[in-house]
């Protein structure tokens, strides 16, 4: 096995290793990159829509105080304005999704599905919980949700949830008197649960990734091809014409050139060995054919 080969070999395996470390290491942090920039539009859309929540209690309810005595006015629920809000952003964006999902809803668009019930449920079971973040895969690919509980914690809340009796009777001809009701002060009966697609952050990612690994193993290849370039100047092509010239001095030609040795290197120490060995050698078998 020839000294080129043996280089290339090393060369291969220590590239070879370092690409897959490599490798592995970035796909991890791009794909935690692009989970926590999901996050952070999840994030931003619950607190929009808390914000809108808080907007309708504090300055929407008011204004209508007046004619909820005689008209029930659902644009005055805080989680009937949030949820319109989010549903026009639905319309131009269909994959991300705000919704207050609920067990025993008033309006049976914000009924919980299977999923979302087992939310609700892990935050009626643990109330130290006040917000769960997780994964969920979809037709259209992986979506990122965040949710956080809601719960009676205004006792003014249960006067149209509690019975239907004590419920308004224009809310009553709305949404009927069979859901929404039976709800008790500190209760947990949904939760706000905001999706985000992943794909977008995930695509960008491997995108990049991909662009990564064809900008390293460029450079693998150019600096396999510069290493193989020096290593075939400065060490092959010399050691190859000392052999050359120590097979002939060993059968007695002396008429092989001496090295210059221009540097001070190893190649240069060992040229200038050789050229004292054979001045040596020939000097004495001069002395012992006289």
């Amino acid at each position: 096995m020839g000294l080129r080969l043996k280089f290339n070999l090393v060369l291969l395996l220590v590239f070879g290793a370092g690409m897959g470390v490599s490798a592995y290491v970035s796909h991890r942090l791009l794909e935690e990159n692009a989970k926590q920039e999901t996050l952070r539009s999840a994030g931003l859309m619950m607190e929009s829509a808390l914000s809108v929540r808080g907007y309708t209690v504090k300055q929407v309810k008011p204004l209508l105080e007046s004619q909820l005595a005689t008209t029930f006015l659902p644009q005055t629920v805080p989680a009937y304005a949030a949820t319109e809000v989010f549903s026009k952003l639905h319309s131009k964006y269909p994959d991300f999704s705000y919704k207050e999902a609920t067990l025993n809803p008033t309006n049976p668009r914000d009924r919980a599905v299977d999923w979302e019930s087992d939310i609700v449920q892990k935050f009626r079971s643990d109330e130290s919980v006040s917000e769960l973040i997780g994964e969920r895969e979809t037709p259209t690919g992986r979506m990122l949700y965040i949710a956080r509980p809601i719960t009676i914690k205004d006792p003014a809340c249960l006067a149209c949830h509690s019975t239907p009796s004590a419920a308004p009777e224009s809310m009553i001809k709305i949404y009927g008197g069979n859901n929404g009701f039976g709800w008790k002060h500190l209760e947990t009966i949904g939760a706000q649960v905001v999706s985000v697609p992943m794909s977008v952050p995930l695509a960008n990612a491997e995108n990049t990734f991909k662009t990564f690994m064809l900008s390293l193993g460029g450079i693998f290849l150019a600096t396999f091809v510069v290493l193989n370039v020096m290593l075939s100047l400065l060490i092959i092509q010399p050691i190859a014409r000392m052999s050359d010239a120590a097979n002939r001095v060993s059968t007695g030609d002396f008429e092989v050139p001496e090295f210059s040795s221009s540097g001070g290197d190893e190649i240069g120490v060992l040229g200038n060995s050789f050229n004292r060995m054979r001045r040596s050698l020939q000097k004495a078998i001069k002395l012992i054919e006289s």
